[in-house]
């Protein structure tokens, strides 16, 4: 009788609990992205990330080098030439709100059949450039193979920075690397961080 007694109390105050600090329940949550109005960024929403110049007086944004989503490298150019993106959760999440520290899937958002035709994707991944003798970011990605994050800037917690992180085997923590820009405005890992805002696409 006792036990049942006490059995009961305690299912009394843990419900007490939950229900009077319910913050408390969802203490463990990073904080949401929040857009350039104040508003959560929410997932598959359309999005362009923009960028102040370096001397502030022209807004930057994330585009292509060439016309078409396919095998495209990810550059930043003027905002009138900017793309839309969308975010995807590498792990599916109760809702929809992009949180930060949060692997990510980033994929251009436009018309994508002809790069799905031919097995590309206008998803978001790293590839080695010859040219440039670096790694760049650019598209053909695939889904959970090609992870971002998006974190505060300590600098300034009015803006954002991207990450790449890269795949780690079981038991292996590997570090993300920020992404930055080069000299010829190719976003690159472990070049920056460039410091970004996002925008809703309406």
């Amino acid at each position: 009788m006792k036990i049942t007694n006490v059995l009961g109390l305690s299912f009394l105050l843990f419900a007490f609990i939950g229900t009077s600090f319910p913050e408390a329940v969802h203490a463990k949550d990073a904080g949401a992205v929040l857009d350039v109005f104040g508003h959560e960024v929410q997932a598959g929403a359309r999005y362009l990330i923009v960028a102040p110049s370096t001397d502030n007086t022209t807004t930057l944004a994330v585009t292509i080098n060439g016309q078409v989503l396919c095998n495209s490298d990810v550059i930043l150019s003027t905002l009138n030439e900017s793309l839309p993106i969308t975010f995807s959760p590498v792990i599916q999440s109760t809702d929809s709100v992009i949180r930060e520290g949060t692997h990510l899937n980033v994929n251009f958002a436009g018309p994508s059949a002809m790069c799905l035709m031919g097995g590309v994707t206008p998803m978001w991944k790293i590839r080695f450039s010859t040219t440039l003798k670096g790694y760049i970011v650019t598209t053909g990605g695939v889904d959970r193979l090609n992870r971002f994050k998006i974190t505060k800037y300590e600098g300034d917690n009015s803006f954002y920075q991207l990450s790449f992180c890269p795949m780690s085997e079981p038991f292996c923590e590997c570090s993300c690397v920020p992404v930055g820009v080069n000299g010829d405005r190719n976003l690159v890992p472990g070049a920056g961080p460039l410091l970004v805002m996002f925008e809703p696409d309406e």
